[in-house]
């Protein structure tokens, strides 16, 4: 985006048109909640257009607004009590992932939304969005040695639970997943 020469209105536009889709399935895993997504989604593109002008000559715009975002869900995390994720995740599934596969996301997305916040924050932005230990630490303002280690933990819990043992089992004995 650097050296362009283009209205910057037009520029924001095209940029959020672009990056909405990972914004919303980033802003889904942290939240848990599709509603809480689309606001922080929403928060992120007004706080995005309000910073327009230093995003657009960033090096690494989407590393601009991932900051935006973690940041953002962090001071919500902070106004609030601690967050409620919804036991039953919707499916957001495709309908060509199956019953199967649906099963398998609902279950990660539940275990996923028991994890602490910035372990969640960790597991998301290194396994979702498949970031580098730097760049993750980035987004989360931490060391790259704390991304490693929330997102150690947070792998952990995720093995330690319930349903996805079952899961895991289920497929050891060629159950139906």
């Amino acid at each position: 985006m650097k050296g362009k020469r283009s209205d910057p209105d037009e520029d924001f536009r095209a940029f959020v048109v672009a990056a909405w889709p990972w914004l919303t399935r980033t802003a889904y895993l942290l939240t848990g909640d599709r509603h809480a997504a689309e606001d922080l989604a929403q928060s992120v593109a007004e706080r995005t257009c309000a910073a327009w002008p230093r995003v657009r000559r960033a090096d690494d715009p989407y590393g601009y607004v991932r900051r935006i975002m973690v940041n953002q869900h962090a001071r919500r995390w902070r106004r609030r009590a601690p967050e409620v994720l919804v036991e039953a995740v919707p499916d957001t599934a495709g309908a060509e992932d199956g019953y199967a596969r649906s099963d398998q996301r609902r279950e990660l997305m539940a275990a996923l939304a028991t994890l602490p916040t910035r372990q969640r924050q960790a597991v998301v932005l290194r396994h979702w969005d498949d970031l580098s230990d730097s760049q993750a630490a980035a987004a989360m303002g931490c060391s790259a040695g704390a991304v490693r280690s929330h997102a150690a933990k947070g792998i952990a819990r995720l093995r330690q639970s319930a349903g996805l043992r079952e899961l895991r089992d289920m497929t050891r004995i060629g159950g139906a997943v």
